[in-house]
């Protein structure tokens, strides 16, 4: 038996008796501490239950192990009776005049004394962080309700398969590498799917919140941090299936792919902030070429009044999948090009493997060596993104549909045009 008490004791125990006392004003503000129908706890109460799971808490870790469970049974028992007392008192709903009896307060009752015993185990920290969470969760209780009331049985079920897709499937697949130059990763290329899927659902739930046009252009925006690359590829398959939303997709396009340039310039000062001060002429004409397109093609879709129908493939699998074997074929092909051209220069490798990943680009180009790796490292990434900005704009073209091939290719090749003139005055 060891209950030494110190400092950290007292503050466990502090920290404890707070997280109750929080749980608590939450349950008197919300009014179910007092009326007619009050419960059994209000503010005093839950501080107490959660020094009772202090206290509890800190005879288990001293070996007192019978009497922190005795204590920790008082509590729960005293919830329990509290609960069949109040069922009593309210009824079960069966009738007209009788409201079913929810368990909240009483089970929160339980939580304060679990987080309470936590604390004094020795971990006040996690107590705070779910007593916290916790107080949040019961105070937006009708925001919540009506926010599940709004969930349909497509975004259910979408949701669930995204979850399997990201859970169950992807932790089985093997990381590789497999095949010629070891270009085939299974797991990376299911990531790949689960970005896919992941944007379309976003856009659809965003679709669905804001707008098609508006839902569009936010995930096009939030995307382009993840991968602007799969943005575009989706997006631009997406304009086929729906025409209408075509301004709102190109919208998120141009705009994923100005933002790829400010994650290369974060990117680069997070791995040598050398590296952004010389990246920084190549890349601003094509930052402000991206900002520019983008702020006139928003501002001309915001006079436009065109009704949008709302998707009906929420999580869009099956396209998902074909993206992604086209991207692994890209993948396949890139080595035979890179072993027959020779990967000695480095702008060149640069240049190929811009086209695929930016990320891997930017990181290999900031840890370069020797004397000139700055001024060599800086003109590699900008001949990367110069040559990962056509592939985009080639994909627009080809996958796009009409009107969003007018506004996306239109941006695209902005920033392209934009990008070779930060190469030439970079070079001068």
């Amino acid at each position: 038996m060891n209950l030494n008490v110190d400092l950290t004791t007292a503050a466990a125990l502090a920290v404890a008796a707070l997280a109750g006392l929080a749980v608590g004003v939450e349950r008197e503000w919300s009014g179910h501490a007092s009326g007619p129908n009050a419960r059994f706890a209000g503010a005093r109460s839950f501080l107490l239950l959660g020094l009772l799971g202090g206290i509890a808490g800190w005879l288990l870790a001293g070996g007192l192990t019978a009497v922190g469970v005795l204590l920790l049974g008082a509590g729960s028992t005293l919830s329990v009776v509290a609960y069949v007392m109040a069922a009593r008192r309210g009824g079960s709903g069966s009738t007209a005049d009788e409201t079913p009896i929810g368990g909240t307060t009483e089970l929160a009752a339980l939580v304060v004394l679990a987080i309470g015993t936590v604390s004094g185990l020795g971990y006040p920290l996690l107590t705070s962080a779910v007593a916290a969470v916790m107080v949040l969760v019961l105070a937006e209780k009708t925001r919540i309700h009506n926010l599940i009331g709004r969930i349909g049985k497509p975004e259910l079920a979408a949701a669930l398969q995204f979850a399997v897709l990201a859970l169950v499937i992807l932790p089985l697949l093997p990381a590789g590498p497999y095949g010629p130059f070891g270009s085939i990763r299974p797991r990376a290329l299911w990531v790949l799917v689960l970005i896919f899927s992941g944007l379309n659902f976003a856009g659809y739930l965003a679709g669905r919140a804001i707008g098609p046009r508006r839902g569009y252009n936010l995930t096009g925006v939030i995307g382009g941090i993840v991968s602007s690359t799969a943005v575009t590829l989706r997006l631009s398959a997406k304009s086929r299936e729906e025409p209408a939303a075509s301004h709102g997709l190109a919208l998120g396009v141009v705009g994923a792919c100005t933002v790829v340039i400010v994650r290369v310039l974060v990117a680069t000062t997070i791995l040598r902030s050398s590296v952004t001060l010389a990246l920084l002429p190549y890349l601003a004409p094509a930052l402000m070429a991206g900002a520019a397109a983008y702020a006139i093609a928003s501002r001309r879709g915001d006079s436009e009044s065109q009704s949008l129908p709302p998707s009906k493939n929420p999580l869009g699998l099956w396209e998902a999948i074909k993206m992604a074997a086209a991207f692994q074929l890209v993948l396949l092909l890139i080595p035979f090009v890179r072993e027959w051209w020779g990967s000695s220069a480095v702008v060149v490798s640069a240049a190929l493997l811009g086209l695929t990943d930016m990320d891997a680009l930017t990181l290999s180009m900031a840890r370069l060596e020797g004397p000139d790796a700055v001024a060599l490292g800086a003109l590699g990434i900008a001949v990367g993104l110069l040559a990962n900005t056509i592939l985009k704009l080639v994909l627009t073209l080809a996958l796009g549909a009409a009107p969003f091939r007018r506004i996306a290719a239109t941006g695209l090749a902005l920033i392209a045009v934009a990008s070779a003139l930060g190469l030439w005055l970079g070079r001068h």
